[in-house]
């Protein structure tokens, strides 16, 4: 069953007042996407590392997921790191034990996280708010203790040494450069994805459900299996960005799957702007900015982190991109 035109204007966040204004969705968003990607198309060549730069988009990639996840459907996971870790576990086993092609191990990593979203979801999906967090944390964290106890994890060594085997059999991925345009690919066609989700009637059908749950089941929604739809989506593409992490940067360790990795995906999204579509990009790359270039303060970095993650929450109470947004559609 489809939103009908006047369910979705009175449903949908943006009637409401409660998202960012459309200056960053349709024409153009996609305009912003297209100058996006034309910049990372260059940032190589500018002075931007090639590992910096993807680790920038695997973790925007996670960041995207998420929120499509708490953005879209107003569901708040305190484990989604459980999706991304062991993705790269699975993903850095596959491919350094079987001997399986990069692609491969992304399939892999990908595959397993969307059975474990499927199984985590719906268990989790029953409860709202505060304790559906609740549920996804406890959940991350016996996951957590799973890949600590586990045979082919490594235990507190991780997976380490991961080979970078060839792309469809055929592409050398030993070279930096070359890897960051395989990662820039799949993190466009991800993205893509998530942007036609958006945008689709099921998106707007999660939208109705974020803004008034009991009003949608009353035009006769099936409310649950919308959002493990959209939970399960939101694992597999955490999984992805796991999956390449791991083969970026051959390892995979239990920092992947720590609750501490949930709250910097919560982070990143709430910076950059939460339940817009390029806020969790902006996002990842001021975390994962702040990190590499301040590594020197050593653990005041996180200091730094917090007094600019305050600023932002009270200057910013949209993120940076949903503020921009909002400041630059009062002018039009």
């Amino acid at each position: 069953m489809n939103v009908s035109a006047s369910s979705n204007a009175s449903a949908s966040p943006v009637a409401s007042g409660t998202a960012a204004p459309a200056i960053v969705s349709g024409r153009n968003g996609l305009i912003l996407f297209g100058l996006f990607l034309a910049f990372m198309l260059v940032a190589p060549f500018l002075g931007g590392y090639p590992l910096f730069l993807m680790k920038v988009l695997c973790f925007a990639l996670f960041a995207c997921a998420f929120n499509l996840l708490i953005g879209y459907v107003g569901l708040l996971s305190f484990g989604h790191a459980m999706f991304f870790g062991l993705a790269a576990y699975v993903s850095g086993h596959v491919v350094k034990v079987w001997g399986w092609g990069m692609e491969g191990g992304i399939l892999a990593g990908a595959a397993v996280a969307a059975l474990l979203g499927l199984i985590t979801g719906a268990i989790a999906i029953r409860r709202q708010g505060i304790y559906f967090a609740m549920v996804t944390l406890a959940l991350s964290q016996m996951v957590f203790f799973f890949c600590l106890q586990a045979p082919f994890t490594g235990g507190e060594d991780g997976i380490q040494s991961i080979p970078r085997n060839p792309f469809l059999g055929i592409i050398d991925t030993k070279n930096d450069l070359t890897m960051y345009y395989i990662v820039l690919a799949i993190f466009v066609v991800c993205f893509a994805l998530i942007y036609r989700t958006i945008h689709s009637p099921f998106g707007q059908v999660l939208k109705a459900i974020r803004e008034n749950e009991p009003r949608a089941i009353s035009l006769g929604y099936q409310v649950d299996r919308y959002k493990l739809l959209a939970f399960v989506l939101s694992a597999t593409l955490a999984g992805v960005a796991g999956a390449m992490k791991s083969l970026v940067f051959q390892l995979a360790s239990l920092t992947d799957v720590t609750w501490q990795m949930s709250g910097e995906v919560v982070l990143m999204t709430l910076v950059g702007g939460m339940g817009t579509v390029f806020g969790p990009v902006v996002g990842s790359a001021v975390i994962i900015g702040m990190q590499n270039y301040l590594a020197g303060l050593g653990e005041w970095v996180l200091v730094v982190q917090g007094v600019i993650f305050v600023i932002v929450v009270m200057l910013f109470r949209k993120g940076i991109v949903g503020e921009i947004a909002d400041r630059l559609g009062r002018k039009s």
